[in-house]
């Protein structure tokens, strides 16, 4: 086993993992290091939880100068606010004793405050994509001079969206320079984007993404529907001594709000909530109210499953079964941190059991059924989502769309077209002009009527 001693750092390195308590580096930290050193092109594919902040900054940090310039020579890209500030955070402790600039900026807060910020000069810039790409158009961070770019957690980057902003900042990026990629999982798109962007780059892959993580336990119920799932979950819940710190994954945010809303009525105050659609006020305050103990159930999205970094989680409830295998694996890899043991919980329905044994082949392991207790009301209510599709012979008015959404005929009023213009357009119509301005006669002809 390697130490960090293998890596010749400089002694202000040396004295910040010492001050952190780090013994050895892991296996990601290893593998990059002398590749990231070297100047080419990497992608490195692990776990979360592996280390990959300290795997990329580590040589960077190892590298860089103190240099008076005002524009970043090391972008870092990630997809969520509060990525942003956990890498900054990070980014501080490993660079406690080195004299180095560093700056997180993201949506949901005032532009101007951030450009004020950007004007005063920074070394190392971590950023959203949306954020990054409205200071790059408005000249107030110019990317001329970034010598390596690092893109964390890209395949998440590419779900939610931001392919159009990545592809538009690689415009606006110099040429020569290094990519650093780190993703969990590696998908179609991601190779795209390495195709297209990266120099014969070198591939480091750390444990596969479906290795069930031995400290954490993992049950699942199958459950009929949505409404027994919420009647389950406020179940298990009630037993506070064993769910002390709980995270509730959802599939999507309206599904969030509605788990919520029904934990809100069953515990009050122990809930809280975050996904993309709140604000950053509110998600921060939900982060550090669970971070600190205040709330005991914090519902989230898969959005949020890989921008979180809380300590002593005790379970993990999957509401929903993930679409995607590996997103299991990110959900459940908020429990079990720092050699605690960690507990899942996964819920099914019929409909989600083929998703469900998708995660067991990736992970090799059949995940232990419990049955649903007895006193655990089975309901037959269902939700829009679950209700039969009834579609009916010769209907024209049938929707044929498979949408989750009901389908109804629009009201009167909201078929009028909109025609842009103002009322202009109907005294137009109702004082017409003569179709030809110099014929007099047609003038005439139309008074007389």
């Amino acid at each position: 086993m390697s130490s960090f001693e293998d890596f010749n750092l400089k002694k202000q390195l040396n004295y910040a993992i010492e001050d952190l308590k780090f013994s050895a580096p892991t296996p990601i930290q290893e593998a990059a290091f002398s590749v990231v050193m070297s100047g080419k092109d990497i992608v490195g594919i692990a776990q979360t939880g592996t280390g990959k902040t300290m795997a990329y900054m580590l040589p960077i940090l190892q590298e860089i100068t103190f240099s008076k310039q005002i524009h970043p020579r090391v972008l870092v890209l990630v997809p969520t606010r509060e990525l942003v500030l956990q890498v900054v955070e990070n980014i501080e402790s490993f660079a406690k004793y080195i004299n180095i600039r560093v700056l997180g900026v993201y949506g949901g807060t005032n532009i101007n405050t951030q450009k004020q910020q950007c004007a005063q000069g920074t070394d190392i810039l971590v950023a959203t994509p949306g954020r990054l790409y409205d200071l790059a158009l408005s000249k107030a961070v110019k990317l001329k001079e970034v010598k390596k770019l690092v893109i964390d957690e890209v395949d998440v980057m590419l779900d939610l969206g931001f392919r159009f902003q990545l592809i538009n900042l690689f415009d606006l990026l110099p040429a020569r320079r290094q990519n650093i990629m780190f993703s969990a999982t590696m998908t179609d798109d991601v190779d795209a984007l390495i195709d297209d962007f990266f120099t014969a780059p070198e591939k480091v892959s750390i444990a596969v993404s479906g290795t069930p993580l031995d400290n954490i336990k993992q049950v699942c119920y199958a459950v009929p529907n949505f409404y027994t799932k919420i009647n389950l979950l406020i179940r298990l819940l009630k037993d506070k001594d064993t769910y002390q710190k709980v995270l509730v994954f959802v599939s999507n945010k309206r599904f969030a709000d509605k788990v919520f809303e029904e934990m809100e009525v069953a515990f009050g105050n122990e809930s809280c909530v975050i996904h993309s659609n709140k604000t950053q006020n509110y998600r921060m305050r939900s982060i550090r109210q669970f971070d600190e103990g205040k709330n005991r159930i914090l519902v989230t999205t898969d959005v949020m499953a890989r921008g979180l970094d809380l300590d002593k989680i005790t379970h993990v409830i999957n509401f929903d079964t993930p679409n995607y295998p590996e997103n299991y694996m990110h959900r459940i890899g908020r429990s079990g941190r720092a050699e605690h043991q960690g507990n899942s919980v996964l819920f099914y329905t019929e409909k989600e059991e083929p998703l469900k044994e998708a995660i067991e082949a990736l992970m090799d392991y059949e995940i232990p059924l419990m049955a649903i207790p007895e006193n655990v009301e089975l309901s037959e209510e269902l939700i829009a989502e679950e209700r039969p599709r009834i579609i009916e012979a010769d209907n024209p008015n049938q929707n044929t769309l498979d949408s989750q959404g009901s389908f109804h005929e629009k009201k009167e009023k909201n078929k009028k077209e909109n025609q842009g213009g103002s009322y202009q357009r109907i005294i137009a119509q109702k004082y017409k002009k003569p179709q030809t301005r110099g014929d007099k006669n047609y003038n005439k002809r139309n008074k007389k009527k």
